[in-house]
């Protein structure tokens, strides 16, 4: 990702329509996705600092400046930094209020919580750690996400805005994978329709009452090159499916840049964690309604480009404020930094560290992490509770539980299910995996850590965290683990663990899992 801003060395943006083109009205879209509730949260690219919420604000209330007929919109996705969840995302809310937020949808872990959660926190209501809460002071829009009992959309299909008496149609779709990569509990009363589907039927219904201009905010990967080559990605793929008259798709989820044309239709996506935002220009016909032109840029919220919104600042002040004496608290010391970073088996240092913690919590003989449940790498030096928390933060208790050694090598084949490779993160056994088998014949050779043979027979404790004890990330033989008992919060756990090492840790040799070409 590149440090710079479309705006470096100019005063105003270039046009997008001159001469006979004066006509048409221009419409710009900011939009962000991913954001995570980063609020205080800055990003190291090349050498320079981006992120932040206030950073994100000044940048956007800069660019707003340049088109009096301005849109902001992003598409999804909470799991965020302490300062904001503890207070249950709340301030990324109010922060998005204060910036003048206009639509938006969702992504997979607005339901971390359940539908209920998410729901209280667009319309407004009470919760027991924080109280009364107004909510969004903009509406959310999913159009694939249905209540199973009433065959009806959780949240409107579709929003639509007016400029200059132009109606803007915003159609919200979250990506069916939510259904594997969240707490099965939390989503048990939903169903997730194909995206493409959903949107050509909400389409349908926006053409039918004079809607031309048509937008798709879709927490769904989208990726391309930064010249616009190779596109790719489900969106990239769902383009040529939906009507032609969306012209402009907002991406999401996989944390990537996208600007480039699939089909005529604009895919954007701008990174995530509000290091950078898209800023999309349109032209529309005032005669016909429809949008004539589209462009797009990426722009990075570089700090040193840019003086911080003070408003904003504040607002962030106040929330780290709130939650200080907690986050703050030291809880140990490194040696070196540890990462989340893969080898080429699949296996982290962190997520050894994490793995041994859960193992040694509830005492059994092997532990399973799935990876995405780890957010953040730890830095060498003091470590906070905050970065374990911000490593950490999906509240997810242990399990403990007895399988079968022969459950636990169909537990490991189900790594590559679903055409998304997932490997566990492993405590207290070893084995290899071979890139060239096929599905349910990679796994070779486990044994414990001492070099004994799992047997197929033999029953064997086990931890997990209770996301992926109800078949999370498509471990579903994990449901038929016997003698189920909950124990403490994984956070909980890795403080634990980290008190009693003693200082400073050492990141865990990654020789687990060994990989054979």
């Amino acid at each position: 990702m590149a440090c710079t801003s479309v705006f470096a060395g100019t005063p105003e943006k270039k046009p997008l329509g001159t001469g006979e083109e004066n006509r048409y009205i221009p419409v710009q879209l900011l939009g962000i996705n991913d954001f995570h509730g980063q609020i205080d949260v800055y990003q190291n690219i090349n050498g320079r600092k981006a992120g932040g919420a206030e950073y994100l604000a000044a940048y956007i209330r800069k660019h707003e400046k340049y088109n009096k007929n301005t849109l902001l919109v992003h598409a999804g996705d909470g799991a965020s930094s302490p300062v904001s969840s503890l207070l249950q995302d709340e301030p990324t809310i109010e922060i998005l209020n204060e910036l003048g937020f206009d639509v938006g949808t969702v992504g997979n872990h607005e339901f971390d919580e359940g539908v209920d959660e998410m729901k209280r926190l667009i319309n407004g209501g009470s919760h027991m750690v924080t109280g009364d809460f107004e909510g969004a002071e903009f509406p959310y829009t999913v159009a694939n996400v249905k209540d199973k009992n009433t065959g009806e959309p959780i949240l409107p299909p579709y929003v639509i805005e007016r400029v200059n008496g132009i109606q803007i149609g915003f159609i919200g779709v979250v990506t069916t994978d939510t259904e594997n990569i969240v707490l099965p509990s939390g989503i048990e009363n939903v169903e997730f329709i194909d995206e493409g589907e959903a949107i050509n039927e909400a389409v349908e219904e926006l053409k039918e009452k004079g809607v031309k201009s048509i937008i798709v905010l879709g927490h769904v990967p989208a990726s391309s090159n930064t010249d616009g080559t190779n596109p790719s990605g489900e969106l990239a793929e769902i383009a040529p499916k939906i009507d032609d008259e969306v012209d402009v798709i907002f991406g999401g989820h996989n944390h990537a840049y996208s600007n480039a044309l699939v089909d005529g239709k604009l895919i954007v996506q701008s990174y995530s964690y509000g290091t950078a935002f898209s800023d999309v220009d349109l032209m529309i016909d005032p005669i016909t309604k429809d949008i004539v032109k589209k462009q797009a840029e990426i722009v990075t919220t570089c700090h040193d480009s840019i003086t911080p919104d003070a408003k904003v600042k504040g607002m962030v002040d106040h929330y780290k404020e709130e939650v200080g004496p907690l986050i703050n608290e030291i809880i140990g010391q490194t040696s070196e930094p540890i990462t989340r970073e893969p080898n080429e088996s699949g296996e982290s240092p962190l997520g050894n560290l994490v793995a041994d913690s859960q193992r040694a919590a509830m005492k059994t003989d092997f532990a399973f992490m799935n990876p995405g449940g780890i957010r953040s790498d730890l830095d060498q030096g003091e470590t906070t509770w905050g970065e374990l928390y911000t490593m950490l933060p999906f509240g997810n208790n242990l399990v403990k539980m007895t399988l079968t050694g022969d459950q636990i090598k169909k537990l490991l084949e189900q790594q590559w299910n679903s055409g998304t490779v997932r490997i566990l993160q492993i405590s207290g056994l070893k084995y290899t995996w071979d890139k060239t088998a096929p599905e349910g014949t990679k796994v070779l050779e486990i044994t414990d850590s001492e070099g004994n043979p799992i047997d197929p027979q033999k029953e064997y404790t086990v931890t997990v965290n209770n996301y992926i004890a109800t078949g999370g990330d498509g471990f579903t033989i994990l449901k038929e683990g016997a003698n189920q008992e909950t124990g403490p919060l994984a956070l909980d756990a890795m403080i634990d663990y980290m008190e009693n090492q003693g200082n400073p840790i050492e990141a865990p040799v990654t020789d687990r899992i060994q990989v054979k070409e």
